[in-house]
């Protein structure tokens, strides 16, 4: 019952947390304003539920609590298609895309990239997850260096729009992506409860799960492509943030305490949303800060990540 008391106070946070900022200094005209504030926080609490539960399930299925979905190179593979589509279209060209075929087809390729990655490379079964993640990160330097030299071959103009696309940002969420990106963050959030009591098992390593009679592989795969839709709309949505899903997830895992999925994972997507609702409403409102957000974030999960990897005990 412990957990389950904590995990509503979390949930009363994010309630007060969407309060204070949708009702902070709150002015005439009313209706205008709160449509403005309500379509930014709509995005600040699906890419923070999102990245919390991806970074939850990733980590379970990995069986290392160091590592996100951004160390198998989604953040670079998003880089990599905006300045391909800014060589290919121009900038210009790109901004006269219709938001939702853009959004639509930056969300596709990253899951089609993010779950031929996994069928290839798990294609013999779920035990080789090592190989996966290293191969992640070699992709991730990879598609890095290759934005790098084509950015070098593009005008200023265009080079400031690819920059403006790399970084994650809340301030230009465009209103007709948001309910794409609810109706599919919700149906995989829904999905990786139903695998919530599968996740409990996996967490005993490979073969205590097998040994139970759990069918490790094929929810190694079902957990991925979850992972996948998960970070591919969310980034497709407003840019990468990598870090975002460990500091919620971290948190998650020691505020909670418990080791069942079907409360760590909602514990973790809960976290996710205040920390961007918190984090926004100090620096739009308290601070008069436009940009600071998705910065301060990926410093503060930064650092949490060299306190899990000096605190942790070599073997």
């Amino acid at each position: 019952m412990r957990a389950e008391r904590r995990l509503g106070a979390l949930a009363a946070l994010l309630v007060l947390s969407v309060g204070f900022y949708l009702l902070w200094n709150l002015r005439a005209p009313f209706g205008f304003i709160l449509g403005l504030r309500a379509e930014r926080l709509v995005a600040l609490v699906l890419v923070g539920a999102a990245s919390g539960a991806a970074t939850m399930v990733f980590q379970t299925l990995i069986g290392n609590r160091l590592l996100t979905p951004g160390i198998v190179g989604f953040d670079a593979l998003y880089v990599f298609l905006q300045t391909l589509l800014v060589m290919l279209l121009g900038g210009a060209g790109l901004a006269q895309l219709p938001s939702p075929l853009l959004f639509l087809g930056e969300t596709a390729c990253l899951m089609g990239a993010a779950l031929a990655l996994f069928g290839l490379l798990l294609r013999r079964g779920a035990g080789d997850l090592i190989r996966l993640v290293l191969t992640g990160v070699i992709l991730g330097v990879l598609l890095r260096g290759l934005a790098g030299f084509a950015q070098r071959l593009l005008e200023p103009s265009e080079f400031a729009v690819v920059q403006q696309a790399s970084v994650a940002s809340f301030n230009a969420v465009d209103g007709t992506l948001l309910p794409f990106a609810a109706v599919a963050l919700l149906l995989a959030l829904a999905g990786a409860l139903w695998l919530a009591p599968a996740l409990d098992l996996a967490a005993l390593g490979r073969i205590p799960a097998r040994t139970l009679g759990l069918g490790h592989d094929r929810l190694v795969m079902q957990g991925l492509a979850l992972v996948a839709a998960l970070v591919a709309v969310s980034t497709a949505l407003v840019g990468p943030m990598a870090f975002l899903g460990l500091l919620a997830a971290s948190l998650a895992q020691q505020l909670v305490t418990s080791h069942r999925h079907v409360l760590l994972i909602p514990a973790a997507a809960v976290l996710g949303a205040a920390i961007l609702v918190l984090g926004q409403f100090v620096f739009e409102r308290l601070l008069g800060l436009q940009s600071a957000l998705a910065i301060v974030v990926e410093f503060a999960g930064g650092l949490v990540f060299l306190a899990l990897v000096l605190k942790r005990r070599p073997r």
